[in-house]
Formats: C-alpha cells, sequence, structure tokens
C-alpha cells in the first residue's frame, strides 16, 4: 500500500538503538537477573509500594515462565491460550507464534533502551502503554477491536481499555523493572454480551507480568506515580489510541509531574526502533502472512474475466485468506480497473471491470498480529495488450533491481532514488516523456507518474514504524515493502493515446537478512507468462 513521503529519524538514531538492541549478551543477562530475584526481596518491594489487597495480584514467579500451561485457568480468557486452543499454541505460546519468554524480553529491552536514552534525565522511569478502546457504528454495536498494536507488542493482551505501566524498582538498576496491568474487572453482566474476561487472576497468570490491577486503580498508581523524584515519564501524549484512559493519564500523572518539573518523553520513537527489528519468530508470522495473502490474490486472479465487478473480488479475496486462518485483511483493499487504478488509495471497490482493462489490487491480511501488503496487477481478460505489456515490463524490471538493492547498509531513500531515475529512463523508452533530460530531471517527472515512495516499513501495522527513517540502515531483521508504480491517467494528453488509462502497481514484501534480501510474497505470480497461463485454469 502506497505511503506518503515521509523521514523522521536519521541513521545515527537507528544504528544506536539497533546495538543495544541486539545485544544478546545484555538482553540475557537482564533476562537471567529478572529470573533470580529472591522472592522475598520482590514481596517486600511490593510491600512498600503498597500493594496488595481486594482485586490486586502479584506473582513472583519469574523462573518458571516457560511453564505457562500449569499457571493457566482452566477456562476461556477472552483470547485463545494454550489450554483453550491447543490447535494454535504451544504450551510456551503466549500469542500464536510468540512466546511468554519473547513478551518478557520485548519489555526488558525497552527498559533498557529508556535508561540508556540521551533523553533520561534520572534514574527512575516510568513507561506508561495503553490499550485501544472500543469503537462503535451506533449505539451498541461495535466495530471489530483491533488492539494497539504497541500495547500488543509488550503484553500480548487483546483486551481494550486496559493500560501498562513498567516501572523501575527501587534499589535495582534498569533494566529490571516492574510490569503492572491494569484490566476489566470481571463482570457477569457484561460478559454475557461481551464474553469473557481475563480479570486481574486470569491476567495475571496468563500474561507473565509481575502483577495486575483492576483499570479503576489506575488514577491512584498514576497520582503515586507523579509523586516520585527525579521520574522520567515516556508516554505517547500525542497520539492517544483510548481517549478517557490517556484523559486519566493526562490529568493524573503529565500535568503533575510538569508542575514537579519532571522529564516527559514521547515513547514511540524508541519503541519504534525496537519493533522496526523483526525477531525470527515474527520472521516466520509475516512470512505466513505474506503467503496467505499471496495465495488469496492468486484464487482472484483466477476468478476474474470481463464484466466482473470489483465487490465479487474483493469477496473472494476476503474469503480466500479468512479460510486460510487469517483474522482480518490488513486495510481495506484497493481493487481498481481500468482508469481507476490511478487513484492510488481508491476503495470504493464497486466497479466492473470491462474487456481489455487492467485491474490493480492492493491487499493483504494480518495474521496473528502481522500484516503483509501485495499488489499486482492484471488484464481481467488473461492477455495483457502490448501497451499494457510494454508499460507493465518495465515496472517489473525495476521492481526486481530495486529488491536486488535491499541488502544491510542500504536506505529506502537510496532505492527510492534509483527507481526514479529507472523509471524517468523508461518513460523515455516509451515516448512517454521527452529524451535529453538530466537524471535530476527525470527524478522530477518521474515523480510525476509515481506519486509515492518505493517503500515502507511492514510489521504489526501496514505502514510501520512511522517514527523510523526511510534515510536508516537497512538492518538484519527489518521488512519493507517494494512497490514501484506507473499511473497515467486518461486526461494525460502528453502520453501517447495508446497508454492512456494504465495504472500499474507491482509490490512485494522483502525481508532483509545478512544474506541479502528474501521476498516472502514470491508465491505471487508477477512474470507476464505466469499471470497469463493462471488466467488459463
Amino acid at each position: 500500500m502506497p505511503t506518503r513521503l515521509n523521514s523522521r529519524l536519521g541513521m545515527s538514531a537507528l544504528s544506536g538503538i539497533c546495538r543495544a538492541a541486539k545485544s544478546s549478551s545484555t538482553n540475557k543477562a537482564a533476562l537471567m537477573e529478572l529470573k533470580s530475584i529472591n522472592v522475598n526481596h520482590v514481596k517486600n518491594t511490593f510491600a512498600r509500594f503498597g500493594h496488595g489487597g481486594t482485586g490486586r495480584r502479584f506473582s513472583t514467579n519469574f523462573g518458571h515462565l516457560s511453564q505457562q500451561d500449569n499457571l493457566l485457568p482452566k477456562r476461556y480468557l477472552g483470547q485463545p491460550t494454550s489450554f483453550t486452543h491447543p490447535h494454535l499454541l504451544k504450551t510456551d505460546e503466549l500469542t500464536p507464534g510468540i512466546t511468554l519468554q519473547e513478551y518478557l524480553s520485548r519489555r526488558t529491552r525497552i527498559m533498557s533502551a529508556v535508561g540508556s536514552s540521551f533523553n533520561a534525565t534520572s534514574s527512575n522511569h516510568a513507561v506508561v502503554v495503553l490499550a485501544a478502546d472500543k469503537k462503535y457504528m451506533t449505539d451498541g454495536i461495535p466495530y471489530p477491536f483491533r488492539q494497539s498494536t504497541n500495547f500488543l507488542y509488550l503484553t500480548g493482551f487483546q483486551e481494550p481499555d486496559s493500560a501498562l505501566i513498567l516501572e523501575t524498582v527501587p534499589g535495582k538498576a534498569l533494566p529490571e523493572h516492574k510490569a503492572t496491568l491494569f484490566v476489566q474487572q470481571r463482570d457477569p453482566e457484561k460478559e454475557l454480551w461481551d464474553g469473557p474476561r481475563a480479570g486481574t487472576e486470569g491476567a495475571l497468570q496468563f500474561l507473565g507480568i509481575h502483577e495486575s490491577k483492576p483499570i479503576g486503580e489506575l488514577n491512584e498508581t498514576l497520582h503515586c506515580l507523579a509523586k516520585k523524584d527525579e521520574l522520567t515519564v515516556w508516554y505517547d501524549i500525542f497520539k492517544p489510541c483510548n481517549r478517557k484512559l490517556h484523559e486519566e493519564v493526562y490529568t493524573h500523572l503529565i500535568q503533575p509531574c510538569r508542575t514537579r518539573g519532571h522529564s516527559i518523553n514521547t515513547l514511540e520513537n524508541t519503541l519504534d526502533l525496537q519493533r522496526v527489528i523483526k525477531s525470527p519468530a515474527e520472521g516466520k508470522l509475516m512470512k505466513a502472512s505474506a503467503s496467505i495473502a499471496a495465495k488469496s490474490i492468486q484464487e482472484v486472479i483466477k476468478l476474474s474475466h470481463p464484466g466482473v465487478n470489483e465487490s465479487i473480488l474483493f469477496a473472494k479475496l476476503d474469503h480466500s485468506c479468512r479460510v486460510q486462518g487469517a483474522e482480518f485483511l490488513a486495510y481495506p483493499p484497493v481493487i481498481a480497473g481500468g482508469n481507476r487504478a490511478n487513484t492510488l488509495h481508491y476503495i470504493s471497490n464497486n466497479q466492473v471491470v470491462l474487456d481489455n482493462e487492467l485491474v490493480l489490487m492492493d491487499a493483504g491480511c494480518e495474521f496473528h498480529g502481522y500484516a503483509s501488503d501485495i499488489t499486482r496487477t492484471w488484464p481481467i481478460n488473461g492477455h495483457f495488450t502490448q501497451p499494457q505489456a510494454e508499460v507493465y515490463q518495465a515496472i517489473l524490471d525495476i521492481q526486481k533491481q530495486c529488491i536486488e538493492m535491499c541488502k544491510v547498509g542500504r536506505t529506502l531513500d537510496q532505492v527510492y532514488y534509483y527507481m526514479l531515475v529507472g523509471l524517468g529512463r523508461r518513460l523515455q523508452q516509451m515516448g512517454i516523456v521527452q529524451s535529453g533530460h538530466e537524471e535530476w530531471q527525470l527524478c522530477k517527472i518521474a515523480k510525476q507518474y509515481c506519486p509515492h515512495h518505493v517503500g515502507h516499513y511492514l510489521g504489526m501495522d501496514t505502514h510501520d514504524t512511522g517514527c523510523v527513517s526511510r534515510n536508516s540502515p537497512l538492518q538484519p531483521g527489518m521488512v519493507v515493502t517494494i512497490e514501484p508504480g506507473l499511473y497515467i491517467p486518461e486526461t494525460d494528453t502528453n502520453a501517447p493515446a495508446k497508454f492512456r488509462g494504465i495504472g500499474i502497481r507491482i509490490e512485494d514484501d522483502v525481508l532483509i537478512t545478512s544474506a541479502g534480501s528474501q521476498v516472502l510474497s514470491q508465491e505471487c505470480p508477477k512474470e507476464i507468462s505466469d499471470i497469463e497461463e493462471l488466467m488459463k485454469r
């Protein structure tokens, strides 16, 4: 899915955080230290914080996080567990494919990063991350719930209206920390309508956190945090995902901390720099997501015929993704026939595709929290015309070259510049643009026919980790899209008539490895001969 041009964080910031995030010795030492905490010391620490009482739960079981199955409540918690969904989760997994230990490691690494940040002004830190709230289309009728990805990344918890606080432990150095999750309490009447909740006890036993509290106690905890001396708060104040809880954080933590002169930093930059590097487990999930989307687009291509409505192709895509295990489509797909492909985010998907027209499909799915994003363009009648094939092959050649450029140390901005120069030269060869232009002029002209970037980062969100600059060096574990395109509107009188109305984009999902690039969406055909052969079936 094309994204607008934007760069916010530079190379130096990324390289420093990547080194910290990838320091296996630091991470292992931190995990071992957490596991070796003396149980009595932890109990005493919690007592000093004033924890305990009705509805509050805390755990001292740091040393047996992998034996999650022994701790699980024998009931449905509102999301799959290895007890209720053994076909989806192994006993040591918190969410499908991601272990409880990996979630602990994520929280440990984020605390290590905030402690070493140049924005850190004290040794006391508090990280606050909110869950999303429910959105309603009308009274009592909710939209399908999608969790805030930052909250999901750190907790694995799928319930709305929850909050996570990570805070330093007195007398202990970072990355050691205490994780407290605030959740909705059990409520038989509401659970009758909306389904089971984990509650404080279920959350504690399931999620591997240190303490769980009712969400109603969030204000009191925030108020106590604000009274601490020399506190550094990390919270995304400018991008609230939950309006009600944001107001509580702002009133009871942010404003008092400002009054006391405490440092308040946004978390998004630091967390994006961690999230942009995918773990091996995340890479497997992203490959599976891309495979589902690739196979589904194949099915849509085979279904295509002149006179089909874009809505039918939409339905086939959605059905095929879900049958293969995807929970959602990752975003409203673009299914654009003919000249409608020149509207980059066309999502009406309600027109008839006529004979001799191309159809552009930009689509992906969300599989266990990870998105795919693929674009293919094909002739609705199964055969490219000569002008269509000429434009298509030009884009395909450049896309392959751009993928080949995706190596460690290169940047997406460098690949983007290469794309623009290549597109400009092919526009000259096709007679759409006059010859004789210098390279910088070709780039400027190419932007008129391809107004979006060559790609973006991909992960839990389709346009993932937006704080990471596309001028940052590519690192092993990053996943990017590569999606050159050319869009020649019907009204473009400068282009030869045979090319007018053609809009083509080709997009793949690419994993950066130390050995080069790996195309995760390779199961989706893109050679002209392969597409035409597929449509004969």
